[in-house]
């Protein structure tokens, strides 16, 4: 029997939860975050503008009056900003529910954050293992907490290059951003792993939205371009849409941690979210522990799991 198409509808009340979405001023991460406040979750949006920040939450409010909302600015590309937002988040919130980390770059030209990682491996992955290691002791003693981690089906295609993360020689956008992906999915399962031996109540889930029609795609080669306005209205989704993997994992009673949603469409491109598969590379258990040590030594993040 085919389950039941999960929807918006589905997302139980959030009344009392506390939720920080990254990423959260438009795209999935603002559809998150709309959804969550609309259940009644106090939502910051943690975000790298917070003029767009705000302009967001105001968008939220016009269609949830009085929803409690704050915005945070926070630049997954910069380890100073992590430290300093996730500072001011500690300061605010001695318990979270839910932290999601949804803030992403997509195949930019090669450029570096100001630590002088690659930016996508610097933001996508880097950026959000510091940001849950320093907020992580903020969910350990919150029954339900989850710290949900948003992949791309583009990890199919990714390696990680221990010889060469930075992309110093050979820098390729696409292999660059498939690394970053599958790095954020090999940081999930560890850390998950690393909470069940702790026998915390937190747990960390992972989800993909498909193929989702979002300002991700601005720095799509300009030759492609035309191709993709043209595909996605057959092959893609709106960001509401694709925002579900993400908030069934956040938000499910019956989700687990260590699990993968995503679409349940051809090819996971679009659709209601499932239980998926990802890559077998991204389940090798000795790579996924050397990419935890390596991100603790260029973060200078220690979790105290």
């Amino acid at each position: 029997m085919k389950e039941t198409r999960w929807t918006e509808a589905n997302v139980p009340s959030q009344a009392r939860r506390v939720a920080i979405v990254t990423g959260s001023n438009t795209g999935l991460g603002f559809d998150t975050a709309r959804v969550l406040a609309e259940k009644g979750a106090t939502v910051v949006l943690a975000v790298r503008d917070p003029q767009k920040g705000a302009a967001a939450a105001e968008r939220i409010r016009a269609r949830a009056p009085g929803a409690d909302l704050r915005v945070q600015a926070l630049d997954l590309g910069s380890l100073a900003s992590v430290r300093s937002g996730a500072e001011a988040l500690r300061a605010l919130y001695p318990r979270i529910d839910l932290l999601i980390n949804n803030a992403g770059v997509m195949i930019p030209p090669k450029s570096l954050t100001p630590e002088g990682f690659e930016l996508q491996f610097g933001t996508n992955h880097l950026g959000h293992f510091a940001l849950t290691g320093l907020l992580l002791d903020r969910l350990l003693d919150v029954p339900g907490s989850r710290v949900v981690i948003v992949g791309s089906l583009a990890h199919k295609a990714g390696t990680i290059n221990f010889d060469d993360l930075q992309w110093e020689s050979g820098y390729r956008r696409a292999a660059a951003y498939a690394q970053s992906k599958l790095a954020t999915l090999m940081f999930g399962y560890e850390l998950q792993r690393r909470l069940a031996a702790a026998s915390s109540d937190t747990i960390a889930v992972c989800a993909h939205p498909g193929y989702t029609n979002s300002e991700l795609m601005r720095n799509a080669w300009k030759p492609l371009q035309p191709l993709i306005a043209f595909g996605s209205p057959w092959v893609g989704q709106t960001p509401a849409q694709g925002a579900l993997p993400q908030l069934r994992a956040a938000t499910d009673s019956g989700v687990e941690g260590g699990q993968y949603w995503g679409p349940d469409g051809f090819m996971e491109l679009k659709g209601y979210p499932k239980l998926v598969k990802s890559s077998p590379r991204s389940l090798d258990m000795g790579m996924q522990k050397r990419l935890w040590e390596v991100s603790e030594r260029l973060t200078d993040i220690h979790f105290r799991i």
